[in-house]
């Protein structure tokens, strides 16, 4: 059983819920904290003393939340805290984990050092054998470095001090939940790969292991509410990661949709020769599938129009991390009343509890790596990513392989470079990126790059960013997709950022944005640099940026080739006044007539 928390710690939910183990520990509240400048305190001692501070963990230190609301530079930062592992997990070994830390972090426990990690968005687990077992207090020690010099996949964090254009408050350090776990001595299963097979109504699982050992056995029960529908097992002495099949019967199945999001509940087990339980743990499903067919994603193989809408996952007091869990829901829930039925997960790897919460209101999601933050100041080879982008890349696909809601993939968004004669370390990198992606997960969808720079030819999907305001041109930008000729993002002199369109399924991943900040309304107008912006022209009123929303959305549904779209963008954020909510998630419109406006068929979901 999990230890009961004292009441005043923050987002205590489970923060793993496709892999769950009765047992753990949340270590959410409040830590010692310091400081680090000048990235100094290993010199002077930091790992080995109190921290002159204190801090509410997973809030980072930029965050009202944290107690602390420092928005100035921090090369490095410091936490501390005491834990008494408990006396009840003797016999196991114990792991601790980090959902994410921004963005460089090393671990001590007891003076050893335990874990290293890169990237800011992926989570990364320490195993305490031999430095603290249960019963034993664990000091533990995090220091994360953040430098806002040079190459990091940062998202929309500002390397400036202020928020200025599209860039904001930084996040450093812990920002999602820490935990302790414990897990078998001996072989113990890890996360398990659940990929849906629709055409044959079935679940493939794959079971990675720590170890085997002889007479050891796999097994996997697949329930509905009506009870179990089907148990697979399998030899777990041979292979490091067993692979079980979980064939539905034809009167149990029953298909995940935005319509109809059903999961179906998994239950895992490790066991020995006797037959005894050595490790488990529980998890969900949901049967569907995603297909290209022409120019469309498919999903259950039908047409669903893919009306998204781009989520950046930002809060005024917790910056990336939400305040609870209840905001996470009430997030999907404000896009699924304005008539989105889905988002693009815009610039940062979302909290997992996020992707659990879509799975189960079926809200369709591409997910996406924060990978801004790669810019040099070279000639036509302004853009250098590097290996860390695709280590970082793989350990968000591996999280979130599992998740039904995620329908596709984009590693990298708005990547600007010339295309020349020369092969650059960004096109290594998209290959590598697309690469990886398509041997992780072969069975959803990849964007190379969403708009601008597409570089890599074989893509499976295409798309382009355009913020034209006046729907009659953007309509005549669109125009050109039925004869394979589609609107492709260029550089501001005219050069091609993009290899040519090769008729794979299109849609535009970005538009709209229209400014409208209320409060502004009567004024001047602003511009980018100033506490208020969005794209064009600011409507003068509400009903004037109805009509312009209108005559945008309606251009994407009425193109039978075109497969969905994406609207800039659910909330403001900071000075971003581009939202259909605010930052605070209150209402700026009529919601019901932005769901009116989406809600009708789409020319590519028409039987006709």
């Amino acid at each position: 059983m999990s230890t009961p928390l004292p009441p005043d710690v923050p987002r205590p939910e489970y923060p793993r819920p496709q892999f769950v183990r009765e047992a753990w520990l949340n270590l959410n509240g409040r830590w010692q904290f310091e400081t680090d400048r000048g990235d100094s305190g290993l010199e002077r001692g930091l790992r080995d003393r109190d921290l002159a501070g204190t801090i509410v963990v997973p809030f980072c230190p930029e965050s009202e939340l944290s107690g602390i609301g420092d928005t100035d530079f921090m090369e490095a930062v410091w936490y501390r805290r005491t834990v008494t592992i408990p006396d009840e997990w003797s016999g196991s070994d114990v792991l601790l984990h980090f959902g994410a830390v921004d963005h460089d972090a090393t671990v001590w426990v007891n003076g050893t050092e335990v874990a290293r990690h890169r990237g800011g968005f992926t989570p990364f687990t320490a195993e305490l054998r031999g430095v603290a077992a249960p019963g034993d207090e664990a000091v533990i020690v995090v220091r994360a470095r953040d430098t806002r010099h040079g190459p990091q996949a940062r998202g929309k964090q500002a390397t400036w001090y202020a928020n200025t254009h599209c860039h904001y408050t930084r996040t450093t350090g812990i920002w999602q939940t820490v935990w302790l776990e414990p897990v078998p001595a001996t072989a113990r299963l890890k996360r398990p790969r659940i990929t849906p097979d629709l055409g044959s109504c079935s679940f493939h699982v794959d079971l990675p292991l720590t170890g085997n050992l002889p007479g050891h056995r796999v097994r996997a029960v697949l329930s509905d509410r009506h009870g179990a529908v089907v148990t697979a097992a399998a030899r777990a002495d041979l292979d490091l990661c067993p692979k079980l099949v979980l064939t539905v019967p034809e009167d149990r199945v029953r298909t995940w949709s935005p319509a109809d999001p059903h999961l179906y509940d998994l239950r895992f087990q490790l066991v020995d020769a006797d037959g005894g339980v050595v490790d488990e743990a529980t998890s969900y499903a949901g049967l569907r599938s995603v297909a290209v067919h022409g120019r469309r994603v498919l999903l259950n193989g039908a047409p669903v129009f893919q009306r998204l809408v781009l989520d950046q996952g930002y809060y005024p007091d917790g910056l990336m991390t939400a305040p609870t869990d209840a905001d996470l829901v009430r997030d999907i829930e404000l896009g699924l009343r304005a008539g989105f039925n889905g988002a693009r997960l815009h610039q940062k790897v979302f909290e997992e509890r996020y992707l659990y919460h879509a799975d189960r209101l079926g809200y369709l999601v591409w997910g996406e790596f924060g990978d801004w933050g790669c810019e040099v100041g070279v000639r036509d080879d302004n853009q250098r990513p590097d290996a860390s982008y695709v280590a970082q890349w793989l350990e968000a696909l591996e999280r979130d392989h599992s998740h039904p809601s995620v329908i596709g993939w984009c590693p990298l968004n708005e990547t600007y470079q010339p295309l020349h004669d020369r092969i650059t370390q960004l096109d290594d990198v998209t290959r590598a990126m697309f690469l990886a992606t398509k041997q992780a997960d072969p069975s959803r969808p990849v964007i190379d790059a969403s708009g601008y720079a597409h570089r890599v030819a074989e893509t499976d999907v295409y798309d382009s960013h355009c913020y034209e305001q006046d729907p009659k041109a953007f309509a005549r930008a669109m125009a050109g997709l039925a004869e394979d000729r589609p609107y492709v993002n260029t550089g501001p002199d005219g050069r091609t950022w993009s290899l040519p369109y090769r008729g794979q399924p299109y849609f535009c991943s970005e538009f709209g944005g229209i400014w409208w900040d209320a409060a502004a309304a009567a004024t001047a107008a602003g511009d980018e640099a100033g506490t208020s912006w969005g794209y064009g022209e600011r409507p003068r009123t509400a009903e004037e940026f109805l009509a312009r929303f209108t005559g945008l959305v309606d251009v994407l549904l009425d193109d039978p080739d075109m497969f969905g779209y994406c609207y800039t963008q659910l909330t403001d954020v900071f000075q971003e006044r581009n939202g259909l909510y605010g930052f605070d998630r209150g209402e700026k419109f009529d919601t019901a007539e932005l769901r009116r406006v989406q809600q009708r068929t789409a020319a590519c979901e028409s039987t006709d």
